[in-house]
C-alpha cells in the first residue's frame, strides 16, 4: 500500500506541476492504473472512487 500511495503521490506532485505536458500525467495515471490492477486486481472500483477522482479534483482546479 506504502508504494502504492507514493506512485500516487508522484502523479498529484505532476498534475501540480504546469511544466509538465499533460500526456506524461496520463501516462503516469496509466502505470498507476496497472500497478494497481496487478496487485489489487479486484479493488478497482475502489482505486477508480479514491485515485481518479482525486486526480479529476487536482486537473480541474490546477491545470483547466
Amino acid at each position: 500500500m506504502r508504494e502504492l500511495a507514493r506512485i500516487a503521490d508522484r502523479v498529484s506532485e505532476l498534475i501540480l506541476d504546469p511544466e509538465i505536458p499533460a500526456v506524461d500525467v496520463a501516462i503516469a495515471r496509466a502505470r498507476l492504473r496497472e500497478r494497481c490492477a496487478e496487485w489489487f486486481p479486484d479493488r478497482m472500483e475502489l482505486y477508480d472512487m479514491v485515485y481518479e477522482r482525486r486526480f479529476d479534483r487536482l486537473w480541474e482546479q490546477f491545470r483547466d
